[in-house]
């Protein structure tokens, strides 16, 4: 965290964390490519495993680290971290992506990778009903991490089978290639590190609650590797990586973040169940444009921004379901 009376250091930070991000997602990129083609297999069981993986980190330390402080003040931020952070993923990530360069969609997305992360979606918001979370906290975290393992497990015999039938290409080392990976996960993750912390440092100056400070500035932050990622990816007409990155990060941040960070302390969510349905409505909202036409449009992106500025005023609003309805 910036220490207090150096906020000049802000913007500076700012700018350093953006280098960081556009480097690390171009080298990030590129290894998943060629890491994919050498391999023979798709670039989106690696964009969805690897990638969503290394792109979760900034929520994971933030999420968990929040919760194994055992603070009541920052339960919240924990599963706000994350509820933003997802809808996020789906609305300001693809929408942003989409509007540099439409994305196509596989086939193999609808009846793969989209269901797994609505599956995952609709477990928190029943676990999130049924006190798994917060009374049962044990059996909920228990459960999502028995999932997460099983989700893994499903991907890599995926990745395997593809081997199998691929048709492998020389792109050099593939020990040179996973070394970008590698590098390029630390740099989007050191990037969106030093712009969380700048987000964190402008909510606190403004005295923001911290529920609303995770579910917005440190959502946003947190969602920044995924952002530069899928936009490179699309500028690059790496699709599949775009797409990829995204749900991949979506089951990783559900599953298996808020699995862990439940073992540490109750994280209230039977009372954040207003904003789990959103982000479930959400989730249901890309199946249409999904399918509709093979490809996410630059139009389509627009609506998708604009349906994220709904849900931001949302937030701030302070409003609920009930208020709406009074």
């Amino acid at each position: 965290m910036i220490p207090n009376g150096l906020e000049i250091l802000a913007v500076p930070v700012f700018v350093v964390g953006v280098i960081l991000l556009w480097k690390g997602s171009d080298i990030l990129v590129d290894g998943t490519s060629k890491t994919a083609m050498h391999l023979g297999i798709s670039s989106l069981i690696i964009s969805v495993i690897l990638v969503g993986f290394g792109t979760s980190a900034p929520e994971f330390a933030v999420s968990v680290g929040a919760a194994a402080q055992n603070d009541p003040d920052r339960v919240g931020i924990s599963l706000g971290n994350i509820i933003g952070s997802c809808v996020a993923n789906l609305l300001l990530v693809l929408g942003v992506a989409a509007i540099v360069r439409p994305i196509k969609i596989k086939k193999s997305i609808i009846r793969r990778e989209f269901p797994i992360m609505l599956g995952a979606t609709i477990v928190l918001l029943g676990s999130s009903f049924l006190g798994l979370l917060d009374s049962y906290r044990w059996i909920g975290g228990t459960l999502f991490l028995i999932l997460f393992a099983s989700f893994v497990v499903y991907f890599v015999m995926c990745a395997r089978k593809e081997r199998d039938n691929g048709k492998k290409i020389d792109t050099g080392k593939t020990s040179k290639n996973l070394l970008f990976i590698a590098l390029g996960i630390i740099g989007v993750v050191a990037g969106a590190w030093l712009l969380i912390e700048s987000s964190m440092l402008i909510g606190t100056f403004f005295g923001i609650q911290p529920f609303i400070i995770a579910i917005s500035l440190v959502a946003v932050g947190t969602s920044l590797p995924e952002l530069v990622v899928s936009i490179t990816a699309a500028y690059k007409n790496e699709h599949d990586i775009a797409v990829g990155n995204v749900l991949g990060s979506n089951v990783f941040n559900i599953l298996l973040i808020l699995g862990f960070a439940a073992l540490f302390i109750p994280l209230h969510a039977f009372a954040s169940l207003d904003d789990i349905i959103i982000l479930l409505v959400v989730t249901l909202l890309m199946f249409p444009i999904l399918i509709t036409g093979d490809v996410i449009s630059r139009k389509e992106g627009v609506i998708m921004l604009g349906i994220y500025s709904v849900f931001i005023w949302y937030v701030f609003s302070g409003l609920s379901f009930i208020d709406l309805y009074v």
